[in-house]
């Protein structure tokens, strides 16, 4: 077996008992990026500096980071212009820990530029490529990190979920990713897209490594306001156990206008499956999912807005500056180097909050989010899970969404509710429709990361996929 082939897991033992060294997995993964990534396009910066890894659970093993997480002394763009040639003073919390476990930072990976997209087309610097068919995207924003696991261009990777970047390209890719419960993982050292939103998440060849690396990043973080303090946990302890009378509640919404046939037919499939083995499911309503597109984008955009006020060429990244420009043009020109994708959010945003419209806009999505929440709190008192498909679709091909932003937006109509809820969910591969990997998505109460885990691999170990990409 190549060294690329073993899992996460597989990887870290065969390096602790000394089958391989640290510099082999280096040198292998390095040489699977150069012969495939020119095409796909999953890296934007690849990591060049000497490392020494330190003994730990990831020792020796590479990893992937989204490049809106900060890495000292490693570029970090957002996949934007502004911050093309940024390097971060400081490691982001999860950067430090994975370190901390011995894990070789590998590259920085593409990403829609802030986090801000479906697809990885709206990169600043060019578009990631679906490994399973070239001519698809892979979804976003979290799309090369994707696009490196899927490919063994990295052992794992991390990313970022504000509205589903991690469980969309996950989906779209053939692999597991995981948002976890709002605060469980430290935001300290991402680049803020919209705060109350955002969470950085696990994107894995299976459960079991997705289960490693949230060993290695979830816990408490006094550097970060939101993060959550409670004892950390063992989520390798979660995969052996069985499901036997799980409540499973199906909302129908969850298959409601746009849903491929296919991709119900392989969720529908698992769902059977996970009865087989003893859960019971039933079918159920969410009635604020028809709420949840526009409000989130509302709120996302909101924070954006404020967030994205902070790039105005002074303070650090590009400058737009010619000799005689006032500070005023000098500011125009810098913040017009944002995409097209970035500038429509930011003033969307900025509508919502301004006088006249605050409270019919902005402050009206945060009530409907409560309804959300509400919502999310009466299921879970009658279903221990709840289940449904990822993303409506699979992979759409390269540029047929781009000219509609509404229709991109409609890619995120299962995953945002999860975000608004501020619970935890993963995606899982399902099967295969039209060639294309399917993605179970499966969600659960706050801080309930282990009973996803359990349900997930139950799904994994029974479907036995071949997730390897035609490359």
């Amino acid at each position: 077996m190549r060294l690329m082939d073993l899992t996460l897991f597989e990887l870290s033992e065969s390096l602790r008992s000394g089958e391989f060294t640290w510099q082999d997995a280096i040198e292998a993964y390095g040489e699977q990026i150069k012969r495939y990534d020119d095409e796909l396009n999953a890296y934007i910066t690849i990591n060049g500096a000497e490392q020494s890894p330190s003994t730990g659970a990831l020792s020796g093993v590479p990893i992937a980071i989204k490049d809106n997480i900060c890495t000292k002394g490693l570029r970090t763009t957002c996949g934007s212009k502004l911050l093309e040639n940024y390097i971060p003073p400081y490691d982001a919390t999860v950067v430090k820990r994975l370190k901390e476990a011995g894990a070789i930072i590998i590259g920085k990976t593409n990403m829609d530029e802030f986090a801000m997209g479906s697809s990885t087309e709206n990169s600043a610097f060019f578009p990631s490529k679906n490994p399973w068919d070239k001519s698809r995207v892979p979804g976003g924003s979290s799309g090369g990190s994707a696009v490196a696991v899927s490919a063994r261009e990295a052992a794992a990777a991390l990313g970022s979920d504000t509205g589903g970047s991690v469980r969309c390209p996950a989906s779209f890719c053939g692999i597991v990713g995981l948002k976890p419960t709002y605060g469980l993982v430290s935001r300290f050292g991402l680049v803020a897209f919209a705060n109350s939103l955002e969470q950085i998440g696990p994107m894995t060849r299976d459960v079991r490594d997705c289960a490693l690396m949230m060993n290695v990043i979830a816990g408490y973080d006094e550097m970060d306001g939101t993060s959550v303090n409670r004892p950390r946990e063992d989520y390798l302890s979660y995969l052996d156990k069985d499901i036997k009378g799980l409540r499973i509640g199906v909302p129908k919404e969850f298959f409601g206008e746009g849903t491929e046939e296919g991709v119900a037919r392989e969720v529908w499939r698992s769902i059977h499956i996970l009865e087989s083995l003893g859960g019971k499911y039933s079918e159920t309503t969410l009635p604020t999912l028809k709420y949840a597109l526009p409000t989130y984008y509302l709120i996302a955009m909101s924070e954006a807005s404020s967030n994205l006020a902070r790039y105005d060429g002074i303070r650090y990244g590009v400058r737009a500056e010619d000799e005689g420009m006032d500070w005023s043009t000098s500011y125009s020109r810098t913040r017009s180097l944002f995409g097209m994708e970035v500038k429509r959010r930011v003033i969307l945003g900025t509508f919502a909050l301004s006088a006249g419209y605050y409270e019919g806009y902005y402050l009206k999505a945060l009530k409907v989010r409560t309804l959300i929440r509400k919502d999310f709190e009466r299921l879970f008192k009658e279903f221990d899970v709840i289940v449904g498909p990822t993303v409506p679709t699979i992979a759409f091909r390269l540029g047929e969404k781009v000219a509609d932003p509404l229709a991109m937006y409609m890619t995120d109509i299962d995953t945002v509710t999860i975000n608004l809820a501020g619970i935890p969910a993963i995606s899982v591969p399902c099967g295969f429709s039209d060639g294309m990997p399917v993605g179970l998505q499966i969600m659960a109460p706050p801080f309930m990361e282990g009973r996803l885990l359990t349900v997930a691999k139950r799904i994994e170990d029974e479907l036995k996929l071949n997730l390897t990409p035609p490359l």
